[in-house]
């Protein structure tokens, strides 16, 4: 059995909030070590293994199961609720152009 995401209908074209570092990290001064970006809302957070962690947060929070990576040259995404990663086709993201 292949496991998939129940989610990709959230997914919506928006702008990100940050094109920097995470909007979390940045307005408390911390650090990050990589950044995803919610596909439901385009909020730009930082990963589970940077201190925050916000990117799950924000995702547990708000109900937003999905981002994309962040990061230049990197093109998948992860839904947190279905733990599972997936390749997106035209996901609206700045990196990806």
């Amino acid at each position: 059995m292949v496991a998939k995401c129940s989610h990709t209908d959230q997914v919506r074209e928006v702008a990100p909030s940050s094109m920097v570092g995470c909007s979390d990290c940045l307005a408390a001064g911390g650090n990050w070590v990589h950044l995803r970006m919610c596909l439901t809302c385009g909020r730009v957070g930082c990963c589970d293994s940077s201190p925050g962690k916000h990117a799950s947060a924000h995702a547990s929070r708000e109900q937003h199961p999905l981002v994309s990576s962040f990061e230049p040259g990197e093109d998948w995404s992860w839904c947190f609720v279905d733990d599972i990663g997936l390749r997106l086709t035209g996901i609206p993201h700045p990196h990806h152009e």
